[in-house]
């Protein structure tokens, strides 16, 4: 049986200054570089270049790993975030840079899902990790769809005969978890309390008011700017997203302005507030180390910022918001309200319901 194809890779001969590349079915070729770091710039070039004249290559032909720095190159700077492929190919490429594209089916697929471990602990001494548990189903499932979407992308632009299909986990279920009045209550009197966290108090503020995603809250000013949003307190209109900022899935359309909201936006911005969530005059950048503090301490569990969207759209429903408007007004779509959120509406199966009952 034939040995398997090591791949792309640097070599020394003592009797020569440069490092070289040897691949495969390829004759040797100099990086014309002595430094060992230079060179390893040079095999990253040749891997992510590889393949990309002349034909097609079969599956066998090709790495994961040279699809994937396709991918990046090519399509990533394109999209609103790539930050978010970033953070996919960092988990994806130590397991599956140097196996081939032959080699994607449903076990390897399964295969890496149980290598993706998460640091829980670290030694307090020497900070090194002491405990490990197992990513969610639903961080393995972005992760293979980006896999995905790259060996897509490969075939769509000629540079692989055809395109294995990933096998993803079972899409999770809708988390249902959203906060009672005391919960929430609670988790705002907490945020409240520490000074240093009170910019969280405005976010969570908003999130309950709004439904608005975290990203987008944190990037809304009190004017017009190229971040993201801003809130127009003299037409009461939330704009979630600036005209400079890209469409994304993700829709986040304008909406109006809660009253109680708009009291303490005002409020806020009386007081010198350029953004809507800052801390000592800055935009807050993330707020997960101040929220996850605040869910500890007030005992709110489980919750995450996501979770204030989830209240959000429910205390809606409760409160006899049409599925339609609810669509509208916190951005998202009206199949996703329906299917997650619509039985808590007054009026969820109404009809039905006085037709089974009726005499």
């Amino acid at each position: 049986m034939p040995r398997p194809s090591k791949g792309a890779r640097l070599h020394k001969f003592n009797h020569r200054p440069y490092w070289y590349i040897r691949d495969t079915g390829q004759p040797d070729r100099s990086t014309g570089c002595a430094s060992r770091l230079e060179a390893e710039k040079a095999l990253a070039a040749y891997i992510a270049t590889k393949g990309r004249e002349g034909s097609a290559n079969e599956p066998a032909n090709i790495t994961c790993g040279e699809v994937l720095a396709i991918y990046a190159e090519e399509y990533a700077p394109t999209v609103a975030a790539p930050e978010r492929i970033g953070y996919a190919l960092d988990a994806l490429l130590p397991f599956w840079s140097e196996l081939k594209l032959s080699h994607v089916k449903g076990q390897t697929c399964r295969r890496y899902a149980k290598t993706r471990k998460k640091v829980i602990a670290r030694d307090p001494e020497t900070k090194e990790p002491s405990a490990f548990a197992a990513v969610s189903p639903g961080t393995v499932r972005r992760e293979l769809g980006v896999l995905q979407r790259a060996i897509n992308y490969g075939h769509a632009e000629g540079y692989i005969t055809s395109a294995p299909s990933v096998t993803l986990p079972d899409k999770p279920d809708s988390t249902e978890r959203w906060l009672t009045r005391d919960e929430a209550a609670n988790l705002l009197w907490t945020a409240y309390k520490g000074h240093k966290a009170s910019h969280l108090a405005r976010f969570i503020l908003i999130a309950l008011y709004t439904g608005t995603r975290k990203d987008a809250i944190l990037r809304m000013g009190f004017k017009p700017n190229t971040v993201g949003g801003w809130f127009d307190l003299k037409r009461g209109i939330m704009f979630r997203r600036s005209d400079a900022e890209r469409q994304t899935k993700k829709r986040r359309t304008p909406a109006r302005i809660p009253r109680q909201l708009a009291a303490h936006l005002r409020r806020w911005q009386a007081d010198g507030a350029i953004w809507a969530v800052e801390y000592q005059g800055a935009r807050v950048g993330d707020v997960k180390r101040a929220f996850s503090k605040a869910v500890k301490d007030s005992g709110v569990t489980p919750c995450t910022p996501h979770t204030l969207k989830h209240t959000a759209i429910t205390w809606a429903l409760q409160n006899g918001a049409t599925i339609w408007d609810a669509a509208g007004f916190f951005a998202t779509s009206a199949e996703t309200i329906e299917k997650v959120y619509g039985h808590h509406s007054p009026s969820f199966q109404e009809s039905a319901l006085r037709a089974v009952e009726r005499r």
